[in-house]
C-alpha cells in the first residue's frame, strides 16, 4: 500500500504555482494548493487591466498540473505543531510539508487621506476597483501616480498612452533601480508620451485629499484621481501565526529556504527572507524561488540533503506603454549594468517576458521537473553579505542578493 506525502501549498500566484507543480514530480506526493482567487493573476499586467488592454488573469488549467488540488478558499491560520491550516470557510487541511508563498501587496500608507482617498494597486481587487473610477473620469481630469518604481513608471505610462493627463511623483529618483543612462532613456520616453515627472526630495506625497496631493516641497498639485504604487507589504499570516519573520513580516528561512522554526515548513517567493536577505519583488526571483522551495521537499521526502538557493538575476524590464519599453540588462547580483535595450525592441522583450512567464508555470505543469533556471549559477556577493554578518572568513559558496 503506497503511503503519501501531503503538502499544502499556501498562495497560487509566481511561486506558488510553480512550487506545486514540481512537486508533483512524486507519485507518492499529494498537492493542495489553497489560493482566495478561483483565477491565475498575473501581476505583472495589472498596469495594462487599469489602461484597459488586458484583464491580467489566466485560467488556472493553462497553468497548473492536473495531478495538483485547486482549493479556494483564505489561509486563516498555520498550526505548526498541529501540523494543519485553518480556513476561513472552516475546517483545516493537515499537511507532513507546506509551502509558504502568500505572495505581497502594498504596504498600508502612512500619510495622512492616501487610505482613503488613493488607490492601490498591488492586488486584482485593487486593479479592478480602480478602472472604473477612472472611466468615470473626464479624459483632461488630471491623475496623480505615487512611486517611481516598475509599477508606477508603468501605469503612469499606460495611462498616458491612452491620453490621460498624468503627473508622476518619484518622492526621490525615477526608476531607483536603474542605470542612469537607462533612466535617462525612461525619462526622455515619458516626457514623450506627455507625463508630468517630479522628482527630488521635494516630491515626497506628504497628504493625499479628494482632488488633491500635497508635496513635502510645498506644492499642491489638484488630482482628480491619485494612484498610490510606492509601499511594499506581506500578508500578515506568519506573524499570526506565531512564525519567526523580519520586521515586514515575510517568514524567515535558511538558505534552503525552510522556516528557521520548522523542518516542515518552506517559504518562496516575495514573502520569503532567506537568512533575512530577501530577494527583489519580482517574477524573476519568485519562479526560481517556488522551484527551489519544492526541491528542498523534496530532497528531504527522499531523505537528502537540500540544497542551498544560489539565485541569479538577468534584468529589469519595464513596459512604457504598449509601443515602447526598456530591458535593463543586470549583474547576477542584480545591480543594473550599463546596457540597455529600449523602445519597440524594449517593448517585444517585454512582451515575450510576460509570455515567457505563463509558458515556464504552464511547462512545468506538462513536464514537472522541467525548470531549470533556479540552478542557473547565481553571485558571490550575497554569500559574502552573510559571511560579514557572522564574522566569518571569505569562502566561495555563492548564491545573489
Amino acid at each position: 500500500m503506497t503511503e503519501y506525502t501531503d503538502v499544502v501549498v499556501i498562495g497560487g500566484g509566481y511561486a506558488g504555482v510553480m512550487a506545486a507543480n514540481r512537486l508533483t514530480q512524486r507519485g507518492d506526493v499529494t498537492v493542495t494548493l489553497i489560493n482566495p482567487r478561483p483565477s491565475f493573476v498575473h501581476r505583472v499586467r495589472l498596469h495594462q487591466l487599469v489602461g484597459g488592454s488586458d484583464d491580467a488573469v489566466v485560467d488556472y488549467r493553462e497553468v497548473l498540473g492536473e495531478r495538483v488540488r485547486l482549493m479556494v478558499d483564505t489561509v486563516t491560520r498555520i498550526g505548526a505543531a498541529e501540523g494543519n491550516v485553518t480556513l476561513a470557510s472552516g475546517g483545516t487541511v493537515g499537511y507532513d510539508y507546506l509551502v509558504y508563498a502568500v505572495g505581497s501587496g502594498s504596504a498600508e500608507p502612512r500619510v495622512p487621506g492616501a487610505d482613503e482617498f488613493a488607490y492601490p494597486i498591488a492586488t486584482l481587487e485593487d486593479a479592478r476597483l480602480l478602472r472604473p473610477v477612472l472611466d468615470a473620469a473626464p479624459a483632461t481630469a488630471a491623475v496623480t501616480v505615487v512611486g517611481a518604481g516598475p509599477t508606477g513608471i508603468e501605469t503612469a505610462a499606460e495611462l498616458a498612452e491612452a491620453g490621460r493627463t498624468v503627473t508622476l511623483l518619484c518622492g526621490g529618483m525615477l526608476g531607483p533601480y536603474l542605470h542612469p543612462r537607462g533612466r535617462r532613456s525612461v525619462a526622455r520616453r515619458l516626457t514623450k508620451l506627455g507625463v508630468t515627472v517630479l522628482d527630488g526630495p521635494d516630491t515626497k506625497v506628504t497628504a493625499v485629499t479628494r482632488d488633491a496631493v500635497q508635496l513635502s516641497g510645498g506644492r499642491k498639485l489638484p488630482s482628480a484621481v491619485t494612484i498610490w504604487t510606492a509601499g511594499f507589504g506581506v500578508p500578515d499570516l506568519a506573524v499570526r501565526s506565531g512564525l519567526s519573520t523580519d520586521a515586514l513580516g515575510r517568514l524567515l528561512t535558511d538558505e534552503t529556504l525552510t522556516s528557521v522554526d520548522d523542518v516542515r515548513i518552506v517559504a518562496a517567493g516575495d514573502s520569503a527572507a532567506p537568512s533575512d536577505l530577501p530577494l527583489r519583488m519580482s517574477c524573476q526571483a519568485a519562479m526560481p524561488l517556488g522551484a527551489r522551495a519544492a526541491d528542498t521537499v523534496l530532497s528531504r521526502i527522499a531523505g537528502e540533503q537540500p540544497t542551498p538557493l544560489n539565485q541569479a538575476f538577468a534584468a529589469q524590464c519595464i513596459s512604457l506603454g504598449r509601443r515602447d519599453g526598456i530591458f535593463q540588462f543586470a549583474h547576477s547580483y542584480d545591480v543594473a549594468l550599463w546596457f540597455h535595450i529600449d523602445g519597440r525592441p524594449g517593448a517585444k522583450l517585454k512582451e515575450l517576458v510576460c509570455k515567457g512567464i505563463v509558458k515556464h508555470m504552464a511547462d512545468e505543469a506538462g513536464k514537472p521537473g522541467s525548470y531549470s533556471l533556479h540552478r542557473v549559477s547565481g553571485s558571490g556577493r550575497s554569500r559574502q553579505l552573510l559571511q560579514a554578518g557572522r564574522g566569518e572568513a571569505p569562502a566561495t559558496a555563492e548564491r545573489t542578493a
